[in-house]
């Protein structure tokens, strides 16, 4: 009985044996970190639309031309409207173009001048402003830097009274100019990005009929603007 009882404990040694050496052999593979998400790199490619306010100072002197008198008269307003544009970014520049349109209120009423046919006096009105224009700019990540060059078209108009009578005439037309300007643009989402931007826009003169005879008056104006505004891009 022993000797069977013997044998059969070596018969179990002689099989964990190999086993356990098996065990000892396997290696378990290494462990894999779990992937990290990185955002990708915000880009200023793509078309985008918003909204700007601001505030305008329209520089306007009048001369009539009969008489020689000139006349400058300042006013400052309020703007508020839109823009659309497309930028195109490649490496940390970018080059775009973008048109704006704003209603305005810059009205202004100067005082009464005097001319040889009696004193008269004048009043401008800026309803309102477009601009189409190029933009050039360099983009560190979220903050882009750039300037803007093109043209603008304003619609005035421009009554001239005539004091002692109160006889008046009224011109209006749409006036041209070139446009310059500079501003600074933050995406704050990958989508959504607000701007603050300065303007000139120097206007050619135009011509307003007088109630005088004969007479017309010589408007000129330029308009300096700075406004903040909100862009939403589509991305590209």
């Amino acid at each position: 009985m022993r000797a069977s009882f013997n044998s059969g404990i070596a018969a179990l040694a002689a099989l964990t044996v190999p086993v356990a050496a098996v065990a000892a052999d396997v290696t378990l593979p290494p462990r894999v970190p779990a992937p990290v998400y990185v955002a990708p790199p915000f880009s200023w490619t793509g078309f985008y639309l918003g909204g700007n306010f601001g505030g305008a100072w329209a520089s306007t002197r009048l001369t009539d031309n009969l008489a020689g008198a000139s006349l400058a008269a300042n006013r400052n307003g309020w703007l508020d409207g839109g823009q659309a544009g497309f930028n195109y970014q490649t490496g940390n520049f970018v080059g775009g173009v973008e048109g704006t349109f704003d209603w305005t209120s810059l009205n202004t009423t100067g005082a009464p001048f005097a001319t040889a046919f009696g004193p008269l006096q004048a009043s401008a009105n800026t309803q309102w402003i477009i601009t189409l224009a190029a933009r050039v700019g360099y983009a560190v990540d979220r903050w882009l830097v750039y300037g803007k060059a093109g043209g603008g078209w304003v619609f005035n108009s421009a009554t001239i009274t005539t004091v002692t009578n109160g006889a008046s005439a009224t011109t209006s037309n749409a006036t041209p100019g070139w446009l310059f300007g500079a501003g600074v643009e933050f995406g704050f989402t990958p989508n959504w990005s607000a701007k603050l931007e300065y303007d000139y826009l120097g206007l050619s003169g135009w011509t307003a009929t007088s109630p005088l005879i004969a007479d017309t008056v010589n408007v000129k104006r330029q308009l300096n603007m700075i406004m903040t505004g909100v862009n939403y891009r589509f991305g590209w």
